[in-house]
């Protein structure tokens, strides 16, 4: 009877630390190492990161078991590369140059960012300056003096506003930099309080579409003598070109250059987690092309293209499967 009451007490000992150690903490993680609770960085609501950030989320809350993921609106890639570098946030839609700053600790990181990985890449960033056909700004020279939205401050597209106008000798200095997003900008060029604006993103921008119904709108385009050395001293530009029927009120094609726009997450997201996620992804691509035309671009072909970092294993295995 004594033995038997000895191995009731270390069964039911056993148990209860079996118990303990299966308790997750506070619902972020399964037992099996998964982060149940994924929170996805995009960028402004009149932009293309919120969109497609916001699908994907779905898509993969819908079609991976055990995951939830929120699509936040956010301040885009600087904030969101701090967000995930500092762990505050798990996965994040971010410039490929912005990303490659931070691991570098160069541009607008003071102190090299880490701690995460790409994904995979989505389509090209267009650098868009977009002005009034009354302002009269047809060149980048012409801006010299006018007041200019070039971003939030500490922005992916503070940086290529400062690059561009780097290599026309042209400074912050020379202008009236208005440090403002997309959507205050497009405001602000419709009432005319500023005389153009620097917009990094995929095209068509939502809120540029909504300043073209209302206003004349004109896209300044970049010489490509321009283009040249800008590619030169920044290798992960490219040459890209903005069609006649981008927007409503533009009837001309423009020539400027992209960066692109990628997926981030944390190093510690497990590798097999990560890529039932990616496979999610592409397997229900349907639904991120529905939530913005920069969807299609999505491709496993081209998921590498322009990846500055180095890839998730998780993400590394999916595409290399396929």
């Amino acid at each position: 009877m004594k033995k038997f009451s000895l191995l009731l007490v270390l069964f039911l000992t056993l148990g209860l630390f079996l118990a303990a150690c299966g308790e997750d903490d506070g619902g972020e993680s399964g037992g099996d190492g998964w982060v149940e609770n994924v929170t996805l960085l995009t960028g402004g609501e009149a932009g293309t990161y919120f969109p497609l950030g916001v699908a994907m989320a779905d898509v993969v809350s819908s079609n991976v078991d055990g995951v939830s993921v929120d699509g936040i609106s956010s301040g885009a890639s600087v904030v969101n590369i701090n967000e995930v570098s500092a762990g505050e946030a798990e996965m994040a839609l971010v410039q490929n140059d912005t990303a490659f700053y931070a691991q570098e600790g160069t541009k607008m990181f003071e102190e090299v960012k880490d701690g995460y990985s790409g994904i995979f890449t989505i389509y090209p960033e267009t650098i868009q300056i977009v002005t009034t056909v009354d302002s009269g700004i047809e060149t980048v020279d012409d801006l010299v003096g006018k007041r200019v939205a070039v971003g939030d401050v500490g922005s992916g597209t503070e940086a290529n506003a400062e690059q561009i106008l780097g290599v026309h000798d042209i400074t912050f200095d020379d202008i009236s930099a208005e440090h403002m997003g997309f959507g205050d900008a497009s405001t602000n060029l419709q009432d005319g309080n500023i005389d153009a604006a620097f917009v990094t993103s995929g095209t068509p921008t939502a809120s540029i579409q909504e300043l073209s119904a209302t206003t004349d709108i004109s896209l300044v385009s970049i010489s490509d003598d321009m283009i040249q050395a800008l590619m030169d001293e920044y290798p992960y530009y490219a040459k890209e070109e903005i069609s006649a029927d981008a927007y409503e009120s533009f009837d001309s094609t423009a020539t400027t250059v992209a960066v692109q726009a990628m997926l981030i997450a944390r190093d510690d997201l497990p590798e097999d987690q990560v890529y039932e996620m990616v496979k999610a992804i592409f397997e229900n691509k349907g639904d991120i092309e529905e939530a913005h035309e920069r969807g299609k671009q999505l491709t496993v072909d081209t998921a590498q293209d322009g990846m500055s970092i180095d890839l998730h294993p998780g993400a590394e295995k999916y595409l290399n499967e396929q």
